[in-house]
């Protein structure tokens, strides 16, 4: 079997992005869009609920 290289993804401006996305959400998603076997876009999908 071939082994292949392991690219390094989330570099350190990635992993402080990443960080700061997280900080202040409480509820909701981020989705990690890789192209080339790189991050090219972050997209943070924040919930907020609603108590009656």
């Amino acid at each position: 079997m071939k082994e292949t290289k392991r690219k390094q993804v989330l570099g350190g401006s990635h992993l402080g992005a990443l960080e700061e996305l997280l900080s202040d959400m409480k509820y909701g998603s981020i989705t990690l869009i890789i192209q080339d076997g790189k991050i090219i876009q972050m997209d943070k999908t924040e919930k907020f609920r609603i108590k009656d």
